[in-house]
């Protein structure tokens, strides 16, 4: 039995290194993994009843049989004298022994294990779990959240019981140390140590901890604490492989760097405990990540109460649409140069859930164009998944099409096809254009429709917290709500594109985040959106 269940463990664990990845781009497609689990549990638990009931069968026959042994072997002669014992005897080992052969070469896991192997397939894989983990310090960066926030549920307007263990801690470290991620590496290592140190039950070992620990700090450049964490782990394990070299080597710099400053005494180790914070977070990529960050938590917004108070909501029929007259279309300014509006009630709830529905099957993880190659490829700034719908796929597409083009003026027989986009854990788009730039003159050639001229944006859910669309040049902060569709323009009259129009998707803190995009391109335009007098002209 002890056998069987490690080959379970083990099976569990093969499961997850064979199938396909970036699962965790989705919540959509992470839902589905919750009733597999379910399932899985359900046949886990017929597994071992049906054992138990096998186990509790062998049980009856070997008390039965160590009675019959006990008063046979007493006196064979005298026992086997009686007619009818000689004949059971016959019998037991002729019939029942193979019985109870049958019984015990009976396999109660081959259910369970054709059960596990049907859905090995849609299991995560290593490359899920450390999508996962890293998901978790993206959010941990943009929101300012410290590790212990985390590991105790305690985000922001929410409170849950669900925490993390040190083990699961530790993981995160390692998953950052392996990155060489030393900054996440050291939050997430002394988050762990202080778990423990706190007397949570754990089979991770205090020295293994310190190891990472010491070594992502000196990474940081901190070498007093390095230098005492190190102490602590030769204290512990004074064989420990690579403490003390480790520890003569951070001593050996530390008294050079302190020769060089003229100085003689070490000076002691802060006190203060390791926090968000404690070090600079390493400088990427992106020159507005600060902003970019900001602008998701609601801070740093760029319109004053004057041009706030210009923005003005109204109801808008596009020129006396005939569509829009007996019911035209909510609409809000969201901002005022470049302008941005929102409009309400664009979607139906069951429009909402249709065009999900449709999408589900469909989703693969959303790409981006590389700007050297011209190719679309992943990448870690876009954490999603997406599908593509056309009007031949169901009526609400068609309807939907039409709906924008009303709403819009614009002409959407030349736009792309509704591209629908699910944000899994700490789904996002980092800052980008939507239109292609004078170095990528090729973006849209294919399409032979000219360069996007406008983004029209459906909210298909609302969102707990985060995943804010975000303008990061001029400080906007725009909020899900379902059913509504957020508008603006990407170029100029002229053609010319607007850089201000630089946009992110923030991460998604908690909740399932739906959008559906309809890129609409320059042709058919010439005459509802005609150029301006001047390069920059906007309506």
């Amino acid at each position: 039995m002890r056998k069987f269940l490690s080959f379970v463990l083990w099976a569990l664990l093969c499961c997850c290194w064979t199938t396909q990845a970036e699962i965790f781009t989705s919540i959509s497609q992470m839902t589905d993994l919750i009733y597999t689990e379910k399932e899985l549990v359900q046949s886990l638990s017929e597994y071992i009843k049906a054992e138990e009931s096998k186990l509790s069968a062998i049980k009856s026959w070997a008390n039965k049989l160590e009675a019959l042994t006990r008063l046979s072997t007493s006196d064979p002669e005298g026992y086997l004298a009686h007619p009818v014992n000689a004949y059971k005897l016959m019998k037991r080992l002729n019939t029942e022994w193979s019985e109870l052969e049958t019984l015990v070469l009976q396999n109660p896991s081959e259910g369970f294990i054709s059960n596990m192997s049907i859905h090995r397939q849609f299991f995560p894989d290593e490359e899920d779990e450390k999508g996962a983990a890293k998901a978790l310090m993206r959010l941990q960066d943009t929101y300012q959240l410290d590790s212990e926030a985390f590991s105790k549920g305690k985000l922001p307007g929410i409170h849950s019981n669900v925490m993390l263990t040190v083990e699961d801690c530790f993981d995160m470290g390692k998953t950052a140390y392996n990155d060489a991620d030393y900054y996440h590496s050291v939050l997430w290592m002394q988050q762990s140590l202080k778990q423990l140190d706190a007397a949570e039950e754990t089979e991770v070992a205090k020295g293994d901890i310190l190891d990472y620990l010491s070594y992502s700090v000196y990474q940081m450049g901190d070498l007093p604490r390095a230098i005492e964490l190190t102490r602590r782990l030769v204290a512990i394990d004074p064989s420990h492989q690579r403490a003390g070299g480790n520890l003569r080597y951070f001593e050996g710099l530390f008294t050079k760097q302190l020769s060089e400053l003229n100085q003689e005494d070490y000076p002691p180790p802060s006190e203060e405990p390791i926090q968000l914070g404690t070090y600079t977070r390493p400088k990427d990529h992106l020159p507005e990540r600060d902003v970019y960050e900001a602008l998701c938590r609601g801070e740093g917004l760029g319109m004053n109460d004057v041009r706030r108070s210009r923005l003005y909501c109204r109801y808008q029929d596009r020129n006396r649409n005939p569509r829009l007259l007996l019911k035209p279309m909510k609409e809000e300014d969201e901002w005022d140069s470049p302008r941005i509006v929102r409009y309400l009630e664009v979607l139906s709830h069951e429009e909402t859930e249709r065009i999900k529905q449709l999408a589900k099957p469909r989703l693969a993880r959303a790409t981006v164009r590389d700007p050297k190659t011209g190719v679309l490829t992943t990448a870690n700034y876009r954490v999603s998944k997406s599908a593509w719908l056309e009007e031949e796929d169901d009526p609400v597409i068609a309807r939907v099409n039409q709906r924008i083009e009303d709403i819009t003026g614009l002409e959407v027989d030349t736009a792309e096809l509704l591209q629908v986009a699910n944000y899994g854990v700490g789904g996002q788009y980092e800052p980008h254009y939507d239109f292609s730039r004078k170095d990528e003159p090729d973006a849209f050639k294919r399409l032979g429709t000219g360069n996007r001229v406008a983004t029209f944006l459906n909210y298909m859910s609302d969102v707990e917290a985060g995943g804010a669309t975000v303008f990061p040049d001029f400080g906007a902060a725009i909020w899900p709500r379902k059913g509504t569709a957020v508008f603006w323009y990407n170029l100029f009259k002229s053609g010319e594109g607007d850089y201000r129009t630089r946009h992110a998707a923030c991460p998604v803190l908690v909740g399932s985040k739906w959008v559906s995009n309809k890129w609409i391109h320059e042709r058919g335009q010439e005459f509802r959106r005609p150029c301006g007098l001047t390069e920059v002209d906007q309506s």
